[in-house]
């Protein structure tokens, strides 16, 4: 079977991010945000979803992360979609539901192709050191716009913020990791009974 891998580029005055993304991957990963939690976050995404990722990316940081994170977002949904080409055999859906010490996180996807976030978190915690928490938010909803999604997000509980967010991106990459596999079983059809996704 031929990996199911894109390279894209976004640039704009704000931002100029690359991304080259292997479905099929092993795990492995570069990336580069100059958001060191993002990175962070990124790297475990790639490593528990079995999705080879490679990002670069420059932005505004002088002026704020909203927009290198949004864009980000936007890039990797982009890639994610293209990657995915017209959706044949998907398992489509997928959950994981990943601890890290006293938080807990559940994850759901939908590949389906209607994109919708629905993201609560328990921990109140607004930053980690000068990163604004707020803005996972903003990534995810990019990434489910731009990778035509379903999303629900719930960190059940845990304060520390984190072990918080961590279990949530190594839930993602458990649910993308079911999502995206091939089902055998529907030799090559379409997982939807509208006959497109």
């Amino acid at each position: 079977m031929k990996k199911r891998s894109v390279s894209i580029k976004r640039k704009t005055s704000e931002t100029d991010i690359s991304i080259s993304i292997c479905l099929d991957g092993k795990g492995s990963y570069k990336v580069s945000t100059g958001i060191a939690f993002l990175d962070h976050m990124l790297e475990l995404l790639a490593k528990h979803s079995l999705m080879d990722l490679v990002i670069n990316a420059r932005g505004d940081l002088n002026v704020d992360y909203h927009h290198t994170v949004e864009d980000i977002g936007l890039a990797l949904g982009e890639a994610l979609d293209k990657a995915l080409g017209k959706r044949v055999g998907i398992t489509r859906y997928g959950w994981g539901l990943v601890p890290m010490d006293e938080a807990l996180s559940q994850v759901v996807v939908d590949l389906g192709g209607r994109p919708f976030l629905v993201m609560r978190m328990s921990t109140r915690k607004k930053k980690i050191r000068d990163f604004d928490l707020g803005l996972i938010e903003e990534f995810f909803r990019s990434f489910t716009v731009q990778g035509r999604l379903n999303l629900h997000v719930s960190q059940m509980y845990g304060e520390e913020p984190h072990h918080a967010y961590e279990s949530v991106f190594k839930a993602l990459a458990k649910a993308l990791r079911m999502a995206v596999c091939i089902d055998k079983r529907l030799k090559g059809a379409l997982p939807s009974t509208k006959g497109k996704i």
